[in-house]
């Protein structure tokens, strides 16, 4: 009975407040409480309705505001309020309905044409941070960034960038502009995006290459007809040289997403067979590295289950087991 009259003092929609003003208006046997905690419930609801009915027009009128000051062309002593702009604009962003307004607002055409190619590194993550928030789970503003060519130039940031930290963050971007988007993903194969994943696993930068590896076997799950795309590119073979550097919590995203690609799939199965590979060596080499650490418990399981349908005497035996 506690928990239901917690729930009525402090409702959480609108609706609940509404019924709750009600309720107060008519003398309800509810509002029949100690004089102190009804001046409490008052003042409560007042605030709670205030914040209800203003609090969005208020957080549009601080995107606007936000949005001005980004617009407006000023010396570089500016740009510490750029940042604090942007910084503030991916905290109203986490909201749903403030990304859609941002984008109606004029601010995704504003990031990724002038804020994605900006000449300061902290004002670059910044934008394509704020482009991958507004973006995730919100198909209005995925469809508004895809129309203003946001995959194609997010890419070239996530390939070509100096900077670490905007390469991660495009990388993040784009991750949310075509997974369970379906035009994303196909701009993304389109502009050979693939190849870009690729380039990124192959770079020194661990966090970059783990979140590279990530997307991609998430793409092969979802959509495992492009399989035959990878395998053309020589996917496997470039997964297994990855293999061979030093040892890191990487490998396990390695091997995970070379499980996807041999699964349910012979073509991906004969790559991974080529005697040139010497894969059956080195999983079995690795199996011998790891067997007895706990903390690579899920690495040994891909190895086993790569071993198991890649190079058993029944290799056409594909099904996942694990």
């Amino acid at each position: 009975m506690a928990d239901e009259e917690e729930d009525r003092q402090h409702p959480h929609s609108l609706q609940g407040l509404l019924h709750m003003a009600i309720e107060s208006g008519t003398g309800s046997s509810s509002t029949h409480q100690t004089g102190q905690m009804s001046e409490e419930r008052k003042q409560w609801l007042q605030e709670a309705m205030n914040s209800a009915f203003s609090g969005q027009a208020d957080e549009v009128q601080q995107m606007k505001e936000c949005l001005q000051q980004l617009s407006s062309e000023t010396s570089e002593d500016g740009d510490e309020r750029k940042e604090r702009a942007l910084e503030f604009l991916a905290d109203l962003c986490e909201n749903l309905d403030n990304a859609s307004d941002f984008c109606k607002l004029g601010g995704m055409d504003l990031m990724l044409n002038r804020y994605l190619s900006h000449p300061k590194a902290e004002l670059r993550w910044r934008a394509a941070d704020l482009i991958g928030i507004c973006s995730q789970n919100v198909p209005f503003v995925q469809e508004t960034a895809l129309s203003l060519c946001a995959v194609n130039k997010l890419l070239k940031l996530l390939d070509l960038d100096s900077s670490e930290t905007v390469r991660i963050k495009a990388l993040f971007a784009i991750s949310c502009l075509v997974r369970e988007q379906e035009a994303g993903l196909a701009e993304f194969v389109k502009l050979d995006g693939f190849s870009v994943l690729m380039r990124s696993m192959q770079t020194d930068i661990l966090k970059l290459k783990i979140k590279s590896v990530f997307l991609l076997q998430n793409l092969l799950i979802s959509h495992p007809e492009y399989k035959s795309t990878l395998c053309s590119m020589g996917m496997i073979q470039q997964l297994v040289s990855l293999l061979r550097t030093e040892h890191s919590p990487f490998h396990e995203h390695v091997l995970s997403a070379l499980c996807s690609m041999a699964t349910d799939f012979p073509q991906g199965v004969a790559e991974c067979r080529a005697p040139e590979l010497a894969f059956e060596e080195l999983l079995k080499e690795r199996c011998q590295v790891v067997q007895k650490q706990e903390e690579y418990q899920e690495e040994l399981d891909y190895c086993e289950h790569l071993l198991k349908i890649c190079f058993k005497d029944n290799p056409e035996d594909h099904g996942m087991d694990r």
